[in-house]
């Protein structure tokens, strides 16, 4: 999600137990995709559509929704509620 988040920064995170019925569109969500458990990719919600969400990374060369297209509620798994950046020193 570089220029947004980069290596180093730290991220509270709001996990889920089940699928979110709906999330906001331009939060920050955490994915874990269903054909990659326990790889967890922070992406930001683009569009809805019956219960299907179009995400994107920050980062044009992004892997995201322009790679796999829609993903399903249940790749959401928890939502970035808030960043501490590491210091430049």
């Amino acid at each position: 999600m570089s220029p947004t988040y980069n290596d180093g920064d730290w991220l509270l995170v709001l996990w889920m137990k089940e699928a979110p019925n709906r999330v906001s569109l331009g939060s920050i969500a955490v994915i874990e995709r269903e054909g990659r458990p326990g790889i967890f990719l922070i992406k930001r919600i683009e569009k809805a559509h019956a219960g299907n969400y179009w995400v994107e990374g920050d980062n044009s060369e992004s892997s995201d929704s322009r790679t796999w297209g829609w993903i399903s509620a249940n790749e959401i798994v928890g939502r970035v509620v808030f960043r501490y950046r590491k210091s430049k020193g």
